[in-house]
């Protein structure tokens, strides 16, 4: 039997407001345990929820980023479960009327394809606690703590349609909106604290069916390496279940990475299970076009039309302009380095290759490079005027890195110029032909490849200073007794 994957992902992004979104309690990541959660965030008799206004504009920005309609009305529900972290016994979400309804956006694969995932709906909540099972002050090993500062942290839920059928895809997806929210600044998308968790929707029918088939639910995965390997688990495991003649059953699962698996949780709840109301503490939501564009006047150029315009401009592929536009940060580095050296081509190739190389080595963003725009455009400008070959400018910009120098003060202190006197590479060439008549005679004869040779001596004699280009014209002018 051949199996189609079909994946939907639920997105829960922290909006970077400085309070929650029902309580002036602060949203500051690192707190002592405990000491943000207030008598709104606890639930505690006799309070009532105000609603943060900030987060209402960011997940509007994001509503209009993703091309969505934006509910003039929505409601606030209450969604009842109980869990040791969840402190009023109920979670204030939205559920049949959300803020932001259909969009999608566009993923870039690997190979090159451009595929649109569809958005079904973005809604408000508020973030529950969470549960220390692991180096917890005291415990001696085997009790839980709870920390209550996450509740009440404004989310956005953003929720797929089920229109991914790989975990490649889904890694693009996530990392497409993981790029928005960032690009836009409604969120700081760190995983690794938390800002950025992604519940992944997995099943498997027989290719050509329609009908979906049974779908685990995998939580809170929180790196887009997990998210690969924990579908590639799921994929496989349904799998072996559905070709031994098992049933795959509806449930929610944990990726454990430890043991690079995942494990059931608990049975998959059904929307009824949650006894969903309108929450009377809060009145419906309701947005004019004043509010909505306020929100919106401010949004910058997005993603996929600044990709699509960096291809026609630059003459860039889309591989390299998706690689430019990965981050606003870079795609504004991008062209503050062309507006500099005026070669968009030559500035994309340090910016994928050196430079990309660098940062990643270091584990740096492009807001921590140690190379200015400024200063590689410089780089860019010594190549250019044939101050330096491609091959010295690798070198100069490992020290320009090291040092935070600019190019011109690394070629002068190291003394890396390029030779371009002609009669100098003339005359080192000269040398080179009469210290080597053997292998001069064989190349005369007809053993071509020993043109790399001569080039090698005379590029080891310069230290790699000689302009190539002169080399490649003298030498084969003296190699042919011109």
């Amino acid at each position: 039997m051949q199996w189609e994957t079909v994946i939907g992902l639920e997105i829960h992004t922290q909006l970077a407001t400085e309070s929650k979104i029902f309580s002036g309690a602060a949203t500051a990541f690192g707190a002592e345990p405990n000491t943000q959660a207030c008598a709104v965030d606890l639930g505690l008799p006799g309070v009532l929820p105000v609603l943060n206004q900030g987060a209402v504009q960011r997940a509007v920005r994001f509503g209009r980023a993703i091309g969505a309609e934006i509910a003039p009305r929505s409601v606030f529900a209450r969604k009842n479960y109980f869990y040791p972290d969840l402190p009023k016994g109920y979670q204030i979400s939205q559920f049949e009327l959300p803020v932001v309804g259909r969009g999608q956006v566009e993923i870039v694969l690997d190979d090159g394809r451009v595929k649109v995932i569809g958005v079904t709906r973005a809604h408000l909540e508020e973030d529950a606690g969470k549960s220390l099972h692991e180096d917890f002050p005291g415990s001696g090993g085997g009790m839980t703590g709870i920390d209550l500062n996450r509740a009440g942290t404004p989310l956005l839920e953003i929720v797929s349609e089920p229109d991914m059928r790989s975990p490649e895809e889904a890694v693009a997806y996530a990392r497409k909106i993981h790029q928005l929210v960032r690009w836009i600044g409604i969120s700081d998308g760190n995983m690794q604290e938390g800002s950025f968790r992604v519940d992944a929707n997995i099943s498997l029918r027989p290719k050509g069916q329609q009908a979906f088939g049974t779908r685990a639910e995998i939580k809170n995965i929180n790196s887009f390496r997990f998210l690969q390997k924990a579908l590639e688990f799921e994929i496989e495991r349904q799998t072996d279940i559905l070709e031994d003649g098992g049933t795959v059953v509806q449930e929610t699962r944990l990726y454990d990475a430890s043991k690079d698996e995942t494990r059931s949780m608990r049975s998959k709840e059904e929307a009824n299970d949650y006894r969903y109301f309108p929450d009377p503490d809060l009145l419906p939501l309701e947005l004019d076009d004043a509010f909505i564009d306020d929100a919106t006047h401010d949004l910058p150029e997005l993603p996929d039309a600044m990709r699509h315009r960096f291809a026609a401009q630059y003459g860039l592929s889309d591989y390299d302009a998706s690689l430019l536009t990965a981050s606003l940060a870079m795609a504004h580095y991008f062209e503050a380095v062309v507006d500099r050296c005026g070669d968009a081509k030559l500035a994309a190739n340090w910016i994928n290759g050196a430079l990309a190389a660098a940062l990643n080595k270091d584990d740096r963003d492009i807001a921590g490079s140690q190379v200015s725009a400024a200063q590689l455009a410089g780089l860019i400008a010594r190549i250019q005027d044939d101050t330096i070959s491609g091959k010295i400018a690798k070198q100069v910009f490992d020290a320009m890195w090291a040092e935070g120098a600019d190019a011109d003060t690394v070629i002068e202190a190291r003394g890396l110029k390029q030779i371009t006197d002609s009669g100098a590479i003339e005359a080192m060439i000269d040398g080179i032909i009469a210290a080597n008549p053997g292998q001069l005679a064989q190349y005369r004869a007809g053993k071509e490849k020993l043109f790399g040779f001569f080039v090698g001596q005379v590029m080891k004699q310069s230290q790699g200073k000689a302009n190539p280009q002169q080399v490649n014209a003298i030498l084969k002018a003296k190699l042919a007794g011109e």
